[in-house]
């Protein structure tokens, strides 16, 4: 079967009325075992995992250490405390499709205490290493691809232990695919390994994309140099052209001779001297003679005749890399640089202002070690071993978030290890006034979350003095929050599900990125047992805790004069948000129903329940906080938030 009739029998199976949810499970499991080519491994379960059988993940803000001084404009970024699973799984409500770039650096399995597996380090000698590192990644990386827009891009650093193996799985359909495959970038760095064949001095990092066919589209469309790296030191080299053009007009030969000596005389680490094969001139500017020749041998074999002598010249080996009906029209733009005379190869002109843009090379050179130093210096102790280099990291960002328009982009790093991910989000953002903002996720190990990730990036916005004194200001147009992932049972009690939507207020912010709470709402206070509401701009939010006061709300919201329309999450134990109680103002409300919509993305990416023993329903309960005849009317009881 196609794989495209394979996929139109996914989707169809599961519209297809009728069937229970085990029925569906195992026709869907059933056709996808059937596989032309891919990896097996013996799955291996992990905790994490079996808990959420049980319990349904939410975020739980920890206000102390929410840094807003830049204020509600300003990119709010999110750092996760919790197992990297459980935050993807709230993520999966909160930014199905939104994230335009994952960073990850996910644990290598080299077998030297650097791959934690159910509490304890997975050995060398493991003979399910790798059946637990695939395990551990496709469970992640499935929501990773939920997460994607529809033009995102994952890009994965590791290396040889796992290398083979995460290219394999990345290349299956269920998670990227071979055909989205980017390009995998080789990272040479100064320290090596000991291996007693080889010295091995570079990493790996895989480049996927979502939907590449949407990606390239979307480049051709805006015309943008997305991928590409803009050359270092043009501007130093475009003046110093000018210059000399000022001196000496259209004499070309005296414009060379002195391009040419400033690229001589430039200091060995200026960054002008990486172009200074730009040394030829003509009256088309800057540029280097660049081979015509085809490398295959397969090139055309026709004359080209010397313009001075008259003469056919030398033909490469290879032959012309392009055809002769071409000639004619590289010969009128004036294009081809010609040697001396007839015995020198002509070469193609590579003018450079049509070359100030490159693509980015799929080989690097980076020390590790100036990363490890700056972030020791940052932290004012060596907390960290081996981060990743923050400018690394920011070339990757660039690469898809620098598009024409004008649009904010969501970075993620679910292995946020010393927030390094986030520390380049933020350098972009400085260095062109874009907003991104970036998620980060990590567990809190030996305290990795509270005093590296969360510290560092802290330092990084609110500014820091170096060991010697030196003051470095703080990048203070950034917002960073803090959460913590928290749970509730997963049984679907009266109880359990109010209690699922009061915990979920937070998650709701972080969906609407919307975080600024009023005390009022239509000249009335709030009740935080009853509702809330959030405004800014043309952004506003209500959150219903208390189905039974919908009417009296409602009659609230008419009141109100609004250009936009009211997002309201409402409890609500079906799909129904109330639609009729809120059919006089239909045209101010924007209805979601809570906690259905949760359990419905939940439903999609955790593991199903395990079946319990039948047994006698518990007494329903009713509002968390508070019974039912505690409560009058909503305008009987004092406003704000407690």
């Amino acid at each position: 079967m196609k794989a495209t009739d394979r996929h139109k029998l996914i989707d169809r199976i599961n519209t297809l009325e009728g069937l229970t949810d085990d029925e569906r499970s195992a026709l869907l499991g059933l056709l996808r075992e059937h596989k032309t080519y891919g990896l097996v491994w013996e799955d291996k379960p992990e905790d994490v995992e079996e808990r959420l059988r049980n319990e349904l993940p939410v975020l739980i803000e920890d206000k102390e250490r929410a840094l807003t001084d830049a204020g509600p404009d300003a990119p709010n970024h999110i750092l996760i405390e919790g197992d990297n699973l459980e935050a993807l799984a709230t993520l999966a409500y909160t930014h199905a499709g939104k994230i335009d770039v994952i960073y990850i650096d996910p644990p290598y399995n080299t077998g030297n205490e650097d791959f934690v597996y159910n509490d304890n380090y997975v050995n060398s000698d493991d003979d399910y290493k790798h059946s637990m590192w695939l395990s551990f990644m496709k469970r992640r990386l499935r929501i990773a691809k939920k997460l994607l827009s529809n033009r995102g891009v994952i890009f994965i650093s590791i290396d040889d232990n796992e290398a083979a193996n995460l290219k394999v799985l990345c290349d299956d359909s269920e998670f990227f695919g071979a055909k989205n495959f980017a390009g995998q970038f080789i990272w040479h760095q100064g320290r090596k390994s000991m291996a007693a064949q080889f010295a091995v001095n570079h990493e790996y990092c895989l480049v996927y994309c979502k939907n590449r066919a949407a990606l390239l589209t979307y480049d051709l469309q805006t015309e943008n140099n997305n991928w590409r790296e803009k050359k270092e030191g043009l501007q130093d080299i475009y003046a110093e052209f000018d210059r000399l053009s000022e001196i000496f007009g259209s004499d070309y030969a005296s414009i060379e001779k002195g391009i040419r000596k400033f690229f001589k005389d430039l200091p060995t680490d200026n960054p002008a001297k990486r172009q200074s094969q730009y040394k030829c001139v003509d009256e088309g500017g800057l540029y280097f003679p660049g081979d015509i020749a085809q490398g295959t041998g397969n090139g055309g074999r026709f004359d080209i005749i010397h313009p001075r002598t008259g003469k056919p010249c030398k033909v490469p080996k290879g032959g012309w890399r392009f055809g002769e009906s071409k000639l004619p029209e590289i010969l009128k733009a004036n294009l081809i640089h010609f040697g001396a005379d007839e015995t020198t190869v002509p070469c193609l002109k590579r003018y450079l202002r049509n070359t100030e843009y490159e693509v980015m090379s799929s080989v690097f050179y980076r020390d590790g070690r100036g990363a490890t130093k700056r972030l020791e210096i940052l932290l004012g102790s060596k907390a960290f071993d081996h981060p990743k280099d923050e400018e690394v990291i920011a070339k990757f960002i660039k690469a898809v978030t620098s598009y024409s328009d004008d649009r904010s982009y969501t970075v993620l790093d679910f292995f946020a290890g010393s927030g390094t991910t986030l520390h380049s989000v933020m350098m972009l953002n400085a260095a062109d006034g874009r907003k991104r903002t970036c998620i980060l996720c990590t567990n809190n190990e030996n305290g990795i979350c509270e005093n590296v990730t969360y510290e560092r990036n802290k330092r990084v916005i609110e500014g820091y003095t170096k060991p010697n004194g030196e003051v470095v200001a703080g990048l203070a147009d950034n917002n960073l929050r803090y959460y913590r992932t928290d749970f509730v049972d997963r049984s679907r009690s009266t109880k359990n599900m109010r209690h699922l939507v009061q915990l979920s207020t937070d998650m709701l912010c972080i969906k609407e990125n919307l975080y600024a709470e009023q005390k009022t709402f239509a000249g009335l206070p709030t009740y935080k047992n009853i509702y809330r509401y959030f405004e800014h701009g043309d952004k506003k939010m209500l959150v219903i805790y208390d189905e039974r006061y919908v009417d009296e709300i409602v009659k609230m919201i008419a009141s109100v004069e609004t250009d936009s329309k009211i997002k309201v999450y409402v409890f609500s134990p079906s799909e129904d948000p109330w639609e009729a109680s809120f059919e006089p103002v239909s045209d101010k409300v924007d209805l979601c129903a809570l906690p259905q919509a949760i359990y419905n993305t939940y439903k999609r990416i955790l593991p199903k329940r395990r079946q319990k023993p039948i047994e006698p329903p518990e007494e329903e309960d009713a509002l968390a906080g508070s019974d039912d005849d505690e409560i009058g009317g909503l305008f009987s009881q004092e406003g704000g938030e407690e």
